[in-house]
Order: structure tokens, then C-alpha cells, then sequence
């Protein structure tokens, strides 16, 4: 069986789908994946077939208004807005990677789509082929529920009235901003005109099967969700067994203590520097010793102090079990590695999803309560990062969260929740 997947975003948004995509390729799929260019190497590195979708929209990130963008996005609303701020360089973007997606199921002719949200060309694509499509999401995010409001929404005593219009909101909103672009893929290859643009539905309106790659540990699965809608746990990717840490990072690790890992992935904001000084001083602050990861402005070593040691990547899964705690930004792929290393996690949230994550570590008890980057000095962070590493409750928590997650198999899960949909049997 041929399989697509179509995906979009950061190393968190792709990770887990070559996590995935290996699982299906296991089974006996003929798996690719269509994703931007920048992660070709990885998903080729890893045997899956690659298709390639430009890499014009994540490079907006990197622009002054991409930065404003992170910094400026405390919730929905906020998000919506700088959106619609960017609509014009945003919009013929979308249409090259609607275009792409679309160039991507000609090359492969699917007997299977499996599509991240961002990866909005994949109902389309099924529709042309004739194959089942079945959404997957990085966090709860589009499937509506009465028990909780979307995590851009704030909560209000008002029920679950209250709670389903804001997801209803998310998926009206998340349809308008791919509407236009979608009419001009559709129209231009020959499909009818579309009563339904969501994520959440095929152009008719037939209702598309979700799974939610989160672990069960972390979100529970909402009761009012029907069958058609999972919550698998993580899809992990584990590092290569013949990976090995050069010898300064070996070195550094045995000298002394486990040390506080601080990293905020592709995501530093305007100011990274700034948060470099604010990590080495809250690090000497605390007594701990750090590991600082890349992204802080170019910040050499020669201007660390031998308590800390800076290091272009290693694997999460390889390095986080060997941390006294970690402190990153709260993207889903960051988060599910510090959970499952089963060491206390302390979130500062920049944009998008990661407030939600930062509420949810504190909220199951593995992490103290996250602090948005806008709040963020060295004095708050130093006090953070003495709470994590003394606090007997956090780290009792977080190893109990680490063990649950580790005997988890979120793939097998996804890949049976897959044969559900398409009518298989194992």
C-alpha cells in the first residue's frame, strides 16, 4: 500500500510523522512524506520517500514580523491577528504549497493520506484518488469537545456550551485562512466546488477520522469524543543506536552532577542574547550546572563558564534521562521528550500551542508552573529551575509520567486506529 503523508512546521512537526511513517513502513508501506525542503536529509536518512514543499512560509519566522509574531500571540485572538497582518505575504505562499502537496500525491498516487493541518492539500488529494484520508494532529486542537475550551481560549464558567463554540471558532477561522487558496487548487484541477473546507472534512462534508498524537498520560481523551477520534500516544522517533556524543560532551557530563538542559529550538525570538544571559546567570543563580542548546546569537563558547557547556543538538531521547531537568519552550516534540525522560520539565512558552503545554506539565505535577518569555529573568528562572531540581513531589511526579509514557506505543496505536478507518484487520 502506497501512503502519503503531508506535513508542515518545525523538527515538532515533522518528527513525529517519520516516527509514524516508519511504523507504517514496518507493516510492509510504501510510505513518503511531503514536507519542506529543509527536512529532506532527515526523512530520506531515515528510508521514508520525500516530497518537497517549499520553504518560504517557515522562512517567515525568521523575519522581523515573523519574530513580532512569536512574541505577540498570548492567545487566539492575538494569533488571528497578526495572521490577517501577514495575509497578503502569506497568501500566494500557501497557494505554491497547496500546489506542491497536490504535485506530491501525483508522484506517489496514494492509496492512503494521513494529514497534519498544515498539510491542507491532503483532502484534496484523496478526493482525487480515491482514497482514505485521516487527519493527524500534534495536540488537541480541531476535534471539538464540551469538557475543555480550545486551548486558545481562556476558561469561562459557562459550560460546555462555552467550550464547543470555541473549537467550532478555531475550525471556522482555520478554514477562512485556507478557503481562497483552496478554491483556486480545486478549480484548477478539475474538482468540484467544495462545501466544506475545514480540516475536520473531505469537500462534501464527510466527516474525516482523527488521531491525536499525545500521550493518554497527559490528555485525557475527551468522553464526547466518538469513535472515530483517538488519542494514540507519542509517536517517537528513537535515535539512531549507533549515535555517539563527542568526547567534550562526555566529559562534561561526567565532571559532576546531572546538569539543567536549556533550549528553545528554532525559537529564540528577537532578543537571544538576552535569554542567553538570562540562562547562564539563572544557572549560577540556582548552584546547577547547564547544558545551553543552539539558537542564542551567536554565543561562543569562550564566553561560558566551565559550569556550562553549549552543544549544537544531540537526541532528546539520548540526552534529557541524563538532566536534572529541562528547560525549553514548551514545543509538543520538546515537551513529549522531557515527559518521557521522566525528569522535571519547566516551560517558557513563546507562541501557538506551548502556553497549553506549559499549564498541562504543571498541571499533572511534572514541572513548576511555566513562565511566558515575556515575564521571563534570570531571577524568576533561577527560582524555577531550584524548584524543579529540589522539589521531591516534582520529581516523584515526573519519573511516574516518564515510566507511563515510556510503556506506551503510540505508532501501534496510530497504525491500528488506520486499519480501523480503512476497514483492515491485523
Amino acid at each position: 500500500m502506497k501512503t502519503l503523508i503531508l506535513t508542515y512546521g518545525t523538527r515538532g512537526d515533522v518528527q513525529p510523522f517519520v516516527g509514524l511513517g516508519r511504523g507504517l513502513q514496518a507493516r510492509g508501506d510504501e510510505v513518503h512524506i511531503a514536507t519542506s525542503t529543509r527536512f529532506e536529509a532527515f526523512v530520506t536518512e531515515n528510508g521514508l520517500g520525500f516530497c518537497p514543499v517549499s520553504d518560504d512560509l517557515l522562512g517567515i519566522l525568521d523575519t522581523r514580523d515573523g519574530k513580532d509574531m512569536l512574541e505577540n500571540t498570548a492567545n487566539f485572538f492575538d494569533m488571528a491577528r497578526q495572521y490577517f497582518r501577514m495575509a497578503k505575504r502569506v497568501g500566494p505562499m500557501l497557494e505554491e504549497q497547496l500546489e506542491q502537496g497536490w504535485q506530491a500525491g501525483q508522484q506517489v498516487q496514494p492509496d492512503l493520506v494521513i494529514f497534519h493541518p498544515k498539510g491542507a492539500a491532503g483532502p484534496a488529494i484523496a478526493e482525487a484518488f480515491s482514497a482514505p484520508a485521516i487527519l493527524a494532529l500534534p495536540f488537541p486542537m480541531l476535534v471539538a469537545t464540551g469538557e475543555a475550551p480550545h486551548l486558545g481560549f481562556p476558561k469561562l464558567p459557562f459550560g460546555a456550551t462555552y467550550n464547543r463554540f470555541t473549537h467550532n471558532v478555531v475550525q471556522t477561522a482555520s478554514a477562512l485562512g485556507i478557503k481562497g487558496a483552496m478554491k483556486k487548487l480545486r478549480a484548477a484541477k478539475g474538482l468540484p466546488k467544495a462545501q466544506r473546507y475545514d480540516a475536520l472534512h473531505m469537500a462534501d462534508g464527510t466527516r474525516l477520522p482523527s488521531m491525536t498524537c499525545v500521550s493518554p498520560s497527559v490528555v485525557h481523551r475527551p468522553r464526547d469524543w466518538d469513535e472515530r477520534d483517538i488519542i494514540t500516544g507519542y509517536w517517537f522517533l528513537d535515535h539512531q543506536a549507533d549515535w555517539q556524543p563527542d568526547e567534550a560532551l562526555t566529559e562534561f557530563l561526567q565532571a559532576g552532577p546531572p546538569p539543567v538542559y536549556i533550549g528553545f529550538g528554532s525559537i529564540s525570538g528577537k532578543r537571544p542574547e538576552k535569554l542567553a544571559e538570562m540562562a547562564i546567570n539563572a544557572l549560577a543563580a540556582s548552584g546547577q550546572r547547564g547544558i545551553l542548546a543552539t539558537g542564542w546569537g551567536g554565543l561562543k563558547p569562550s564566553d561560558l563558564p566551565d559550569t556550562v557547556f553549549q552543544i549544537d543538538s544531540a537526541p532528546h531521547d539520548w540526552l534529557f534521562p541524563r538532566m536534572a531537568c529541562v528547560v525549553h519552550h514548551g514545543g509538543v516534540g520538546t515537551t513529549a521528550a522531557g515527559l518521557k525522560a521522566g525528569v522535571p520539565s519547566m516551560i517558557v512558552p513563546f507562541v501557538g500551542d506551548q502556553p497549553y503545554w506549559a499549564d498541562k506539565v504543571f498541571e499533572i505535577g511534572a514541572g513548576p508552573k511555566g513562565i511566558p518569555q515575556k515575564k521571563l529573568t534570570a531571577e524568576n528562572l533561577a527560582a524555577a529551575i531550584s524548584e524543579a531540581v529540589t522539589s521531591d513531589a516534582i520529581r516523584n511526579r515526573a519519573a511516574e509520567v516518564g515510566a507511563q509514557i515510556r510503556a506506551e506505543n503510540g505508532v501501534a496505536a496510530a497504525i491500528a486506529h488506520i486499519d480501523r478507518a480503512m476497514g483492515r484487520r491485523g
